[in-house]
């Protein structure tokens, strides 16, 4: 399970990773061009690294030897192949954009930006896209801006200043807190850091790079000697826009929850519900623990090798640090969030001053927190209002480090048999419904063996990562197939891509006991972040979420990892209403249920709706039992609506 990733908000995200993927034949076009059907049908690319990865930051004649090979085969691949996928387009423009902008071709910069635009569906990031660049790109035509002197700076902050006022701030207020954390957490240590974290290790290894990474290190270029020098001015306009909109987005997801009163929820006795992740703090959810008829909560732990466990939670083994790790991760959502709370601002001093060497610390000891909390923040959005939902955890342990452990075919075929041995687990403790906040891809595969040295270039990794993914992806969607008595929830995720065509599991999967979950803000526009596609069946709240971490803390994550728990907790609902529903019938519900609102595409949960359609679907068929008891007899009736509360999980075995 060391692929897997949890999909919560990543927190210390600089910069996007671009990925390319392995040629295969595909029918060609009218127009000569073969048609990419996923992610995985483009051509690698490798370029040899003579020196060090930093040397891209740090020395102009290293930029400028990368930079022409990149473009051309970034220009070669658009020419020669229809991609139809918005995300992978925006990802292969956007390192152009980054090579204009070197390049000092602004007309090619002003292009770009207008194909990047028109790419976007979301209406605030077709506003926000290069605005700083534009702004730039303005000031530089009032003052030299290679002398970067009093002139230049304040031309810029006039520039930026113009462009921020006129946006609609109910469209744009996300993106612009996003933007101005963003400019408050980087730095050029910081970018330096990270590349001696998780780069520099296999380039001295191999010597050579892949496409995603010289993307990622020219993208990274860019914002040291472009946009980090006017960071103090950027700042200062956001602060001052945000301070003057003090009215937040109205939240529509008060007036939707549904709380179940004892009575209700506990009439037809308990629901079991799986919360498969990194742990639970059995302590804070006391009141809502399955147990076994030994008396301990029911669970199953594997660490990160797929070994059986014997903790429910990840074992931190300095406690002592808990108190300054909750306060990072904190000073850190702070920042996203534009709350200049006291943890936020020792974030910013730390990171003002942290030092390359001290990168990569920080940023595991950051890392294994957000793991050790997100099980505990998912189980409390999964049961909050349900008096009936009682948690079955099943641990799943994530790589926190750098460069991850590298994947295997072996440890893939453990990971599969842990899989196989959870699902076994929930059934045998009649779980109903079980969330899911985290998956993998291919390009997780690739990535974390480049980051490992293996595989003399891209395109060997390519055939390597494509064998450990089979296995991995097969092992878990067979699992799932094997439960069709449970609904199974999962987050969509947070790469703003289709997961379909980027080849996600689990939300790729197409299996009628699962539903994938979108994420939307409070006011139930579409986040940034949140993956899509044909296969994410509804959207839910998945920003700033509040929820209790291990110790029994209140904070807001945000994330896809934060909205699956809140279908997950619908179902629970439901089922506690019903206990005769079967997965398929309770997702439909949920489906049917949904409000599709201004924008069809973006299906968001309505509780109340689907409870109101499982009244009128009992009614309905409780009329039909009473007038038509020659076609529809009593035992099939009672069979499908009024069948015995499923054995409790508190007499299940452990």
């Amino acid at each position: 399970m060391h692929t897997s990733r949890l999909f919560c908000l990543t927190v210390l995200c600089l910069t996007a990773l671009f990925p390319f993927a392995a040629c295969s034949k595909k029918p060609a076009l009218a127009d000569g061009k073969q048609r990419i059907e996923k992610l995985d049908d483009l051509p690698r690319h490798s370029y040899p690294m003579p020196g060090k990865a930093t040397d891209i930051i740090t020395s102009q004649a290293a930029c400028d030897a990368l930079a022409p090979q990149v473009e051309a085969d970034i220009e070669q691949d658009l020419a020669h192949f229809q991609i139809d996928d918005k995300t992978t387009l925006k990802r292969l423009k956007g390192t152009l954009l980054a090579l204009s902008l070197l390049r000092g071709d602004d007309a090619k910069t002003a292009a770009l930006i207008a194909e990047i635009r028109a790419l976007a569906d979301k209406a605030s990031e077709k506003l926000t896209t290069g605005l700083v660049t534009e702004a730039r790109i303005a000031a530089a035509a009032k003052a030299d801006p290679k002398r970067n002197n009093a002139a230049y700076r304040r031309a810029f902050l006039e520039e930026f200043a113009t462009r921020v006022n006129v946006l609609p701030w109910a469209v744009v207020e996300a993106d612009l807190k996003d933007l101005k954390g963003l400019f408050e957490r980087r730095s050029r240590n910081l970018i330096l850091g990270l590349i001696e974290s998780e780069i520099e290790p296999a380039v001295a290894k191999t010597h050579v790079i892949s496409a995603d990474t010289a993307s990622e290190l020219i993208a990274m270029r860019a914002s040291v000697e472009l946009s980090l020098p006017l960071k103090e001015e950027v700042v200062a306009v956001l602060n001052k826009t945000i301070s003057s909109h003090k009215t937040d987005k109205p939240d529509i997801w008060a007036a939707r929850a549904l709380t179940l009163s004892p009575a209700e929820a506990l009439s037809r006795g308990p629901v079991a519900v799986g919360i498969w992740d990194s742990g639970v703090d059995l302590a804070v959810y006391a009141d809502h623990l399955a147990l076994g008829t030994d008396g301990k909560p029911l669970g199953i732990a594997f660490d990160l090798h797929s070994n059986p466990a014997p903790d429910l939670i990840f074992p931190i083994e300095n406690k002592a640090k808990l108190p300054e790790m909750e306060s990072q991760i904190k000073g850190l959502l702070d920042l996203d969030a534009a709350i200049d709370s006291p943890e936020a601002a020792a974030v910013k001093a730390k990171l003002a001053v942290i030092a390359p060497d001290q990168v990569r610390a920080y940023i595991e000891e950051v890392e294994m927190f957000s793991n050790y909390a997100h099980g505990s923040h998912v189980a409390g959005i999964a049961v909050a209002g349900n008096p009936a939902a009682q948690i079955v955890v099943g641990r799943i342990t994530f790589d926190y480090h750098a460069i991850p452990e590298a994947p295997t075919e072996a440890q893939s075929r453990k990971d599969a048999a842990a899989y196989q041995a959870t699902v076994d687990f929930f059934k045998k403790n009649h779980v109903r419904t079980v969330n899911m906040s985290w998956g993998g891809s291919l390009k997780d595969d690739e990535s974390a063996l480049e980051k490992n040295g293996i595989g003399k270039d891209s395109a060997e990794r390519a055939k390597m990562a494509r064998k450990i993914f089979e296995i991995d992806k097969n092992g878990l969607y067979n699992a799932l197939a094997s439960a069709p008595e449970i609904l199974f929830v999962t987050a969509a995720g947070n790469s703003d891509n289709d997961v379909a065509f980027d080849e996600v599991t689990p939300s790729s999967f197409k299996l009628p006991n699962l539903l994938v979950v979108g994420a939307v803000d409070q006011a139930g526009d579409r986040t940034s972040f949140t993956s899509f596609g044909a296969n994410v069946a509804v959207y839910a709240d998945g920003f700033e979420v509040k929820s209790r971490i291990p110790g029994g803390d209140t904070i807001p994550f945000s994330g896809t990892s934060m909205a699956a728990p809140q279908v997950t907790n619908l179902a629970a609902k439901l089922f506690a209403l019903n206990p005769s529903l079967t997965p398929v019938e309770t997702a439909d519900l949920i489906r049917r249920g949904a409000d599709k609102g201004s924008d069809p595409r973006i299906p968001l949960i309505t509780p109340a709706k689907s409870l109101e359609l499982l009244k009128t679907r009992f009614e309905r068929v409780h009329i039909k039992r009473i007038k038509t008891p020659d076609i529809l007899p009593v035992p099939h009736i009672q069979s499908t609506f009024h069948s015995p509360t499923p054995p409790s999980p508190k007499m299940a075995t452990p």
